[in-house]
């Protein structure tokens, strides 16, 4: 996909659907709201955004995010002209949603994960793109579309929640000089972060910490993990993402190399996340059939916890 075929097919299109991916984060949210308020003001066309999950409450600070819809709520036969999934490393990262983006008689795939294997009729897959946003920004700007505050707000706080307020592998001077030109276009740095970064309900800080006193050190303590019970989210009445941020607070450890999350979804399923300073973790993802960028990727396990927890550190250990 080039950047006129983004022009043509929102001309061409009777209705649009914008998909963000399940357990949603600040990249897939603020891109596909920048994708909405630029399609609105730019072509005079309203899209349909569609969320699996529950939107984090930090989040909510993001403008006309309330206009957000799951998938329950569209015509199960509704066929949309175009649909466009955004910061979607696999298809099945729509969830149920993904029949909705099937059925569409255009199909548009943005994104910036290396293991994105370019579904959709029209794919701009840029891996080394920080984040999904980023690469929206560049879109924007060479087709000449307007970048008000709301489109700023939003493609920024893409950018500053996937590299980590600035601090991982994947900034770039690009993603700086990016930032910089949205701090001119009227986003406040200051305000985005601290939505961002300093407004965590006080449950979640109480299941973090339990997290982290939690921790086992393995290999020398190379390996830092955790678990997270259903019975932990229960006691400290947790929302699904309560648990982000916990592998970021592992991986700062000095002599940790991988670090993990291993999350109870139910008796037999478990999700992990995954963190490095050096190992590619997108190829131990990719065991268990996950995948995402080499420093921070993510797959899910169909195995009760504590199986899962020993098939995951029997595979780090072949990467260290």
């Amino acid at each position: 996909m080039n950047y006129q075929d983004f022009t043509k097919n929102i001309i061409e299109a009777d209705d649009i659907v914008i998909f963000s991916h399940v357990n949603p984060d600040g990249d897939t949210l603020g891109s596909m709201i920048a994708l909405y308020h630029v399609i609105k003001n730019n072509y005079g066309k309203e899209a349909v955004m569609v969320v699996t999950g529950e939107i984090p409450d930090i989040y909510e600070f993001l403008p006309e995010i309330d206009k957000a819809v799951t998938f329950d709520k569209i015509s199960k036969d509704k066929v949309f002209s175009l649909a466009i999934a955004i910061d979607i490393a696999a298809k099945d990262r729509m969830g149920m949603g993904v029949s909705i983006f099937d059925r569409a008689k255009v199909k548009m795939n943005i994104d910036h994960h290396k293991t994105n294997n370019g579904f959709g009729d029209y794919s701009l897959i840029i891996p080394d793109a920080c984040s999904a946003g980023e690469i929206l920004f560049d879109m924007f700007e060479n087709l000449g579309l307007k970048i008000d505050k709301a489109v700023s707000d939003s493609l920024y706080t893409s950018i500053l929640t996937d590299t980590g307020g600035f601090r991982f592998e994947n900034t770039s001077a690009k993603t700086f000089q990016i930032a910089s030109k949205l701090v001119e276009y009227g986003t406040h740095a200051g305000e985005i972060a601290r939505y961002c970064f300093e407004s965590k309900p006080k449950p979640m800080v109480l299941l973090q910490a339990n997290a982290l006193m939690n921790a086992e050190f393995l290999e020398n303590q190379k390996i830092a993990y955790t678990c997270i019970t259903m019975s932990d989210m229960e006691h400290f009445q947790a929302k699904e993402d309560y648990t982000e941020g916990i592998v970021g607070a592992l991986r700062q450890i000095k002599t940790t190399e991988v670090a993990a999350v291993l999350k109870e979804v139910n008796e037999q399923t478990t999700k992990v996340s995954l963190r490095s300073k050096h190992v590619d973790v997108s190829k131990i993802a990719a065991a268990f059939d996950g995948g995402g960028h080499a420093f921070a990727a993510g797959c899910t396990i169909q195995k009760p916890v504590k199986i899962a927890k020993d098939k995951l550190v029997e595979e780090i250990k072949r990467y260290l």
